[in-house]
């Protein structure tokens, strides 16, 4: 019966049809050879939509030749969606990534097929999502038919990660290897943004890191703090060394001690060989990792995202530049309320103090038009720029100005005080 489930990539995708919405595994394990050949089935069908978070490879369905055929739902938008989303032929859904496992369980977007990228089932049957479970389990549960690349590159990662052959309706062999995020170098810029997260990071505390220069910086300047722990959305190569230098151990967490816990990984070839088989590392879905009651639960938990503005009153923009959408809400909030309810926690913003070679200010005034709030005034605590970290929690909007004023880059100070002056926030 297996074995007539073994079929090539055609033969698989010939079960799509017009009008059909399609769900794509996300980040590094995005199933190539899969979306090649639904493009290959392109011609034959139309209106099709594509749905998925942050993906790294191609994305040929969102190009403009093909938007009879296929329209993507961005429930991130990354580089290769970026500019179908702003011009009209992608939609964006702005929603909490804890919460996108209930769209599809509760059927408020069926999927008809989950496209998804697996390890090789083991002797008992089991496939494991490998670098990445995240949505892609409620997603597979949910579709009406699950299609599945089977690759020996794909690790095998612990945690509740697994897929169990028989629910998966085909199944077809490709071995490319995957797809990889060079790391960050991290710069002069997140360095100094780093000295002034690092000292509010106690020994004991577990972490929830993003992805880039900043969160990079940072892992460099814990190497004197003892028995870290991770629970976050998602990491990449900057813990390794921190893990093998035993600097991250999790002796200290509340749940899954001992353990690195997350939902994916975006890194290299090297990560992926770390966490494969390692009893370490445990990925579980995002309903459950970027749960706010789930990360409160954790002791000193410290959130560490990353923000476009912040205005003077604490409001923060993290998911667009104006009306034009450059990402996505992902996991910030989750963190930021569950850091924030966690004994002894602290939720941390970071971000340079200017952009465009220091032309512009990222701590502005209001907010720019069309911008819109992802955190709150009231979820914000600690913004920290290369020029310190403030504590907005439980501030007045005078105090917020004179605190934000105070971190912002020189050149705008005189423009942000006139701002709050004229408002009688000075």
């Amino acid at each position: 019966m297996i074995q007539n489930r073994r079929v090539s990539a055609d033969r698989a995708l010939a079960e799509l049809q017009s009008g059909m919405r399609v769900y794509i595994h996300p980040g590094c394990a995005e199933p190539e050879a899969l979306v090649d050949a639904m493009m290959r089935r392109a011609p034959h069908v139309r209106g099709v939509e594509i749905m998925h978070l942050l993906t790294l490879g191609k994305a040929p369905y969102a190009e403009p030749q093909w938007a009879e055929h296929f329209r993507h739902r961005a429930l991130f938008a990354g580089k290769n969606v970026r500019d179908a989303v702003n011009s009209g032929r992608a939609d964006y859904v702005p929603v909490f990534l804890h919460e996108i496992p209930r769209l599809f369980r509760a059927d408020l977007l069926p999927i008809d097929m989950a496209l998804v990228q697996v390890s090789p089932p083991d002797e008992h049957g089991f496939c494991s999502f490998g670098v990445g479970v995240e949505c892609t389990m409620a997603a597979a549960h949910s579709a009406r038919t699950v299609v599945a690349q089977v690759n020996e590159s794909m690790p095998r990662v612990h945690g509740d990660n697994f897929v169990h052959i028989s629910d998966i309706d085909y199944l077809v062999e490709d071995h490319r290897p995957l797809v990889t995020l060079p790391r960050v170098v991290a710069s002069e810029l997140h360095e100094q943004i780093a000295s002034h997260i690092a000292p509010l990071i106690e020994d004991g505390s577990t972490l929830q890191l993003g992805i880039g220069g900043i969160p990079d910086a940072v892992l460099h300047h814990l190497r004197d703090k003892q028995d870290l722990g991770i629970h976050s959305e998602m990491f990449s190569d900057g813990i390794m060394e921190l893990v093998e230098s035993g600097v991250i151990t999790g002796r200290r967490k509340n749940i899954h001690p001992g353990k690195v816990v997350a939902s994916f990984v975006l890194g290299s070839r090297e990560l992926f060989d770390f966490i494969h088989d390692n009893p370490l590392i445990e990925f579980h879905p995002s309903d459950y990792v970027n749960d706010p009651y789930i990360i409160a639960r954790h002791d000193r938990m410290v959130s560490i995202n990353s923000a476009i503005q912040v205005d003077l009153t604490g409001q923060v923009c993290s998911d667009s530049m104006g009306y034009s959408i450059y990402s996505g809400f992902g996991g910030q909030v989750d963190f930021i309320r569950g850091a924030a309810r966690s004994a002894g926690g602290k939720p941390i913003l970071a971000l340079p103090s200017t952009a465009r070679k220091e032309t512009i200010s990222r701590i502005v005034p209001v907010l720019d038009e069309g911008a819109g709030v992802v955190t709150s005034r009231a979820d914000v605590d600690w913004i920290v720029t290369e020029y310190g970290a403030v504590n907005l929690f439980g501030l007045s909007l005078r105090e917020r100005a004179h605190a934000l004023v105070s971190i912002a880059h020189p050149a705008f100070r005189d423009e942000l005080t006139g701002h709050a002056r004229r408002n009688g926030w000075w």
